[in-house]
């Protein structure tokens, strides 16, 4: 029972002060989501245009959930979690929508965005299933997915010599 508490305690404490979780569905690898922590549950909004994919996760599934650390990025407590969509209009929807509304950097149309979400994405509600599951002692880092975005150019040779003179006029 006192595992259990701490257990709990550990999700709640990491997953609330992390500002982004990584989420693997069934069929799907894991994705960071950003989130809120609401009444026990991690709380995302997505799948709508210019909102985060929720690829994936579909509504009675489970979810592996990993939180990292705020200040240094590394994992601190990976859980089990039911996936659950919350209906539009329900009482719980508006209040994981208000939340999240509070948390949702640079929305395009401010106040009005709960009617956008309730249109067009899904709130899902990320609800702990039990203890913590044992930390991997490998890494789990997986390849990128192809992209057509490329890196800079190597710097032209001359631009060192550029840059000094300006330094000096």
């Amino acid at each position: 029972m006192t595992s259990e508490l701490l257990d709990r305690a550990l999700i709640e404490e990491a997953t609330k002060k992390s500002g982004l979780i990584w989420v693997k569905g069934p069929r799907a690898s894991a994705r960071a989501l950003w989130h809120v922590w609401h009444d026990g549950a991690a709380c995302v909004v997505g799948d709508g245009p210019g909102e985060q994919p929720l690829s994936g996760l579909a509504d009675g599934a489970e979810a592996e959930v990993t939180v990292r650390s705020k200040d240094k990025g590394g994992r601190l407590v990976s859980w089990t979690a039911r996936v659950t969509a919350l209906e539009p209009g329900s009482e719980a929807w508006d209040a994981a929508v208000a939340e999240l509304k509070g948390k949702r950097l640079n929305a395009p149309d401010g106040e009005a965005v709960p009617a956008r979400w309730a249109r067009e994405c899904r709130v899902l509600r990320l609800e702990p299933t039990g203890a913590t599951a044992p930390l991997p002692d490998g890494s789990l880092a997986e390849a990128p997915l192809p992209t057509p975005a490329t890196t800079r150019e190597p710097v032209p040779a001359g631009l060192p010599r550029l840059l000094r003179r300006r330094r000096r006029g």
